[in-house]
Parts: structure tokens; sequence; C-alpha cells
């Protein structure tokens, strides 16, 4: 059985503030990942970046004392 909840208009007001602003944040973040990973495939396809096998990649985060699976 669920339990109804009352929230008043101010407080719904300012709940979906805050949530169009989180939303807003990480559709801004997800665009800057875009253009940072368009970016990083553009260099390595140029030659300017060796791109790592996933091998070596794995053996570097180990290295830094990340769990890799």
């Amino acid at each position: 059985m669920m339990e109804n909840v009352n929230i008043s208009k101010e407080k719904l007001v300012v709940l979906f503030s805050d949530m169009e602003r989180m939303v807003s944040d990480f559709e801004s973040l997800a665009e800057f990942d875009d253009i940072v990973v368009a970016s990083r495939l553009k260099d390595i396809k140029s030659g300017r970046v060796k791109g790592l096998p996933e091998k070596e990649l794995d053996a570097y985060l180990r290295k830094r004392g990340i769990k890799v699976d």
C-alpha cells in the first residue's frame, strides 16, 4: 500500500529547478566528453598519438593501483 506525500508548491518548484540544473550539467558533461573523444580519435588516426593495446592499458592502470578485471 502506498502512502501519500504532500509537498508544498514552493518546495516542488525548488526541486524541479534543482533537477533541471543537474540534467543540464550532465548534458554539458556528456557533450564535453564527446568532444574529447572525437579529438583523441582524430589524434590517433592521424598518427600524432599512438593508441595503446588493451593489455598495455590494463598494465598501466594496475601499476597505478587501479583494479582491472
